[in-house]
């Protein structure tokens, strides 16, 4: 099929890229001339697991490419995804600035049948705007859908490649008969395709995410009550995550949940209920709870100190909101270095990926550090912030030699 993605965020780019790994014609669209240039010679603007290789593969063999010229690929495309930015407005609802700016733009591009694919996490009636921005300035049939995401980044090209399901509103005939043409080689192990309403499929994105966010919560709500009562974290999360119903993801306690996904898709729906006169009770309490584990270390690193971080070198290991990632949108980390900096101390850090992300961030308000021992170097404390795996088993004879104490 050919295929236009218009987006080469996070998203869009591990779209694109998977989608002409199995054979299809994908031209990426993005504004950003610079970020073009580095994907049209095989350079990923993001880091993930497994994706460079399969760009610079379908570079080299001529399904794939990218340009800013998003005229060329509307008229040149049978199927057009839209994975744009959907931030945060200030009252939590989702900013569709973008999603309505190239629907403006590519109506008067549209030469014969397509269908336009909302891949973005967008709310409940957004396959209903676009197709009203679309009709006056099109003179030809249009099918506009909603087909939700569910990549976790660190894992999204595997997470595509292989779905454990695949979402698609619409109820159109032939905009189904072809999303199955599109998805058969994803799911040839026999892992379902919903198809439901648009308004459905919309909705149970933000569904998808707010249920993981609330376990997270509920494990960090668990794990401050243990600290409490004396009981054990870990064995808890064994007993409850062996029963069935609940599973054994998503129960490892932590500092909070970060990234482009849960922070904003928790708003997003708490928007969408208070626009429809509901008060969404839970996910206010999952917002609150969450925001308070990000600064959950500072009353420990304060006690030990007395009080007294002036001064204090504090070694950071860890920046990402999460392992095998750069992203660092929402990150405990930048929320602890911005206390910790606050209260007098010095801040260290390493992390595999996310450090150049960091820096653009932060600039030199922290020393970056090429190797996570260099950073623990004549450190009175050591923060561990993201699970990375090279954290899991560290060299502790060397650690003791290094820190202060």
């Amino acid at each position: 099929m050919h295929i236009a993605v218009i987006g080469t965020g996070y998203v869009g780019l591990v779209t694109g890229v998977c989608l002409a790994e199995t054979g299809n014609q994908v031209i990426c669209v993005d504004i950003d001339p610079k970020k073009v240039d580095l994907l049209s010679k095989g350079i990923p603007t993001i880091y993930e697991s497994g994706l460079e290789k399969m760009l610079q593969d379908n570079l080299s063999q001529g399904r794939l490419s990218f340009s800013t010229d998003i005229e060329n690929a509307d008229k040149k495309s049978d199927i057009i995804f839209l994975a744009l930015p959907t931030p945060s407005a200030e009252d939590g609802s989702a900013n569709l600035s973008f999603i309505k700016s190239v629907a403006l733009q590519i109506g008067p591009f549209i030469n014969n049948y397509k269908i336009i694919i909302n891949k973005s996490t967008v709310p409940v009636g957004t396959v209903e705007l676009v197709k009203r921005i679309l009709q006056p300035n099109s003179k030809h049939e249009v099918d506009v859908i909603s087909n939700p995401e569910f990549l976790r980044e660190g894992m999204a090209i595997a997470d595509f490649m292989k779905p454990d399901r695949i979402v698609i509103g619409t109820k159109s005939p032939k905009a189904i008969e072809w999303m199955r043409e599109l998805y058969a080689p994803y799911v040839r192990q026999g892992n379902p395709i919903y198809f439901m309403d648009e308004k459905s499929a919309e909705l149970t994105k933000y569904a998808a995410n707010a249920f993981l966010a609330t376990k997270i919560t509920f494990m960090n709500e668990i794990a401050t009550l243990c600290e409490k009562v004396g009981a054990d974290i870990d064995d808890i999360r064994l007993g409850i995550g062996a029963d069935e119903r609940i599973g054994k993801r998503f129960l490892f306690a932590g500092i909070g949940y970060g990234g482009s996904c849960f922070p904003k898709d928790v708003q997003a729906l708490k928007h969408i209920a208070k626009e429809n006169d509901y008060n969404f009770q839970i996910l206010e309490a999952v917002h609150t709870v969450n925001e308070n584990q990000k600064l959950s270390l500072l009353p420990k690193i304060e006690k030990h100190f007395n009080g007294d971080l002036q001064g204090k070198k504090i070694a950071l290991w860890g920046l990402a909101f999460k392992p095998n990632t750069d992203d660092i949108r929402e990150a405990p980390a930048l929320l602890l270095i911005e206390k910790l900096l606050g209260m007098g101390a010095t801040i260290a850090a390493y992390d595999p990926e996310a450090m150049e992300n960091t820096e653009q961030k932060l600039g030199k308000s922290i020393e970056f550090c090429t190797d996570p021992y260099l950073a623990i170097e004549d450190a009175d404390a050591l923060i561990i912030a993201t699970e990375w795996s090279i954290f899991r088993a560290p060299d502790f004879e060397k650690m003791s030699q290094l820190l202060k104490d």
